[in-house]
């Protein structure tokens, strides 16, 4: 526990964000540092999160708490020495239009196509079904040592980083006893288990979040990212999906290079037709979205899950510089899925992160 003096600094440090004042990234992430190892006491740490998250964090501060989590609370992977880049495909979860799992078949696909993927998740905090409970019905061991998911990346260009193993124990005990936002729904998405990883795409519930990632993204050196917020024909734009949509337009904020542009795109981009939305919408229970996944892996290629699973596979061979269009991405993640390099990229990754080890 801190010292006297280091309490009293915490609470002018806490008094001082009230007041609207702003922090350094440094003093950032030793704010943070303090609150992911436990050094203050729980009622300080509560009133600074309260008191950040509702003056507004900036880009600098959040890009400080990243910093703190990554060095702190993530436990890392080292892919090597690649060929390419590795990626990342994931969601913020959250958002009001509830699909059928869409980054996991997305990240085999494009494994399949030859990028290297470090996907990251989690199990289910909003919908039917999250990432790991996907990858457990399929034959996945979430308990396996991060040293399997490593070989696994290192052998096969693919591997699953479950959460609940990578992050330690300052992100799970605050989880556990947390019920109000904080700067950690914004950068938690962000966390970088594989340090290897220089593209991602990372699907927010919202276009105000996607724009807060991909500035935070920039801050921390990422090379390439899309944020896709992707709509609903007919329905509330501001209600949508944390990926690129095959039932209306998406809108995408892309990083490259350091220079950032927001854009729309339509299913036709990537030449494919709109769909209604209760084609793409998640069964009710996991192992329904599961079965669903495995039949376009096992070659279903003409459905709707198909288009949309290879949709946004082919958003992460763009970002990724594999394919110079989305239309040309989806070409190569159709291919993939047709000639059965995604189920066997599925198997590799069970033979060495499977409950056989």
């Amino acid at each position: 526990m801190s010292s006297e003096s280091q309490l009293r600094d915490f609470g002018r440090l806490i008094c001082n964000v009230a007041a609207g004042q702003y922090l350094s990234r440094d003093e950032a992430c030793e704010a943070y540092r303090q609150v992911i190892l436990n050094e203050q006491p729980e009622l300080q740490q509560g009133a600074f999160l309260m008191a950040h998250i509702a003056r507004g964090p900036s880009t600098e501060e959040l890009s400080g708490a990243w910093d703190a989590l990554h060095r702190y609370d993530t436990a890392k992977i080292d892919a090597g020495d690649p060929d390419g880049p590795i990626c990342d495909i994931v969601g913020t979860g959250s958002d009001p239009v509830k699909t059928v799992n869409c980054s996991t078949p997305a990240a085999i696909i494009a494994s399949a196509c030859g990028l290297s993927v470090a996907k990251k998740g989690a199990r289910l905090v909003t919908g039917v079904s999250g990432a790991s409970d996907i990858f457990e019905i399929l034959g996945v061991d979430l308990n396996a040592p991060l040293s399997q998911a490593e070989a696994c990346l290192r052998q096969h260009g693919i591997c699953y980083l479950p959460g609940e193993s990578f992050l330690k124990s300052g992100w799970a005990r605050l989880i556990r006893s947390m019920r109000f936002t904080s700067a950690f729904n914004i950068i938690g998405p962000l966390t970088m288990p594989c340090e290897n990883t220089s593209r991602i795409v990372i699907g927010a519930y919202a276009p105000h979040i996607c724009d807060q990632l991909i500035d935070v993204l920039k801050e921390i050196g990422m090379t390439g990212a899309l944020a896709p917020f992707g709509r609903v024909d007919g329905m509330d734009p501001e209600k949508g999906m944390d990926e690129f949509s095959l039932a209306g337009p998406t809108r995408v904020t892309e990083l490259r290079d350091g220079e950032v542009k927001t854009y729309n795109v339509t299913p036709a981009d990537f030449g494919l037709k709109t769909v209604p939305i209760e084609k793409i919408a998640s069964s009710r229970t996991a192992h329904g979205n599961t079965r669903r996944i495995l039949a376009v892996l096992e070659g279903q290629c003409d459905t709707p899950e198909a288009d949309f699973f290879c949709m946004n596979a082919a958003a992460a061979l763009y970002i990724a510089d594999m394919a110079d269009s989305y239309a040309r991405g989806i070409e190569m993640a159709r291919q993939a899925v047709a000639d059965g390099r995604a189920l066997a990229k599925l198997a590799a990754l069970r033979d060495i992160q499977g409950h056989s080890g």
